[in-house]
């Protein structure tokens, strides 16, 4: 399997991530390696330079990420492949995207400090965890996502929906609404 073979396979739909297997192994380890250095070289930026944010970002994402994309670093991420990223999105610092599994962000998105996405879970049987169950998420257009929120795997957030500060978001969230709380409800529409 190629690289690109590889990153294909992550980005299609999948139901399981076989760790025992050496290949699937060897390229997850390789390619988080490759997100790492150039996460070392978003999060040394001496000056919040957009153009080289936008630039390396591209890079991370092996897509072309539109220059009106803003984040403040530091930023990570675990492989950065399964990233997409719309136009008019801000990201705030301390965000954390789990994306092996797949992140969508729609347009005009914004995403507090401090949020935490996840895409992937483990068997619960011992004899299972080596086995990685992958989830994508999807945050559509002019969704807001406030500091501090956690997102787990195979959620999606609705368009113009608000997921307030601190909230646990377990489930899909409505198009057109507020949710807030551990673990988030629907609190308002809009």
């Amino acid at each position: 399997m190629t690289r690109e073979e590889f990153i294909e396979y992550t980005r299609s739909n999948y139901d399981i991530i076989d760790m025992k297997n050496e290949e699937v192994a060897y390229w997850m380890n390789k390619l988080a390696c490759e997100a790492h250095e150039i996460l070392n070289k978003i999060n040394n930026l001496k000056v919040l330079d957009t153009n080289k944010v936008v630039e390396l970002f591209s890079e991370l994402t092996s897509s072309k990420i539109d220059n009106s994309f803003r984040c403040f670093l530091p930023f990570y991420t675990d492989f950065g492949k399964n990233i997409k990223i719309g136009k008019n999105v801000f990201i705030n610092k301390n965000c954390n995207f789990q994306d092996r599994g797949g992140i969508c962000i729609g347009d005009n998105v914004l995403i507090g400090m401090n949020v935490n996405i996840a895409t992937l879970n483990h068997g619960l049987e011992k004899d299972k965890r080596n086995f990685i169950y992958p989830k994508k998420v999807i945050i559509e257009n002019n969704a807001w996502i406030g500091s501090g929120v956690t997102i787990v795997p195979g959620v999606t957030v609705g368009e113009n929906t608000i997921i307030a500060a601190g909230a646990v978001l377990t489930k899909d969230a409505d198009s057109n609404s507020i949710y807030a709380g551990v673990p988030a409800k629907k609190i308002k529409s809009l």
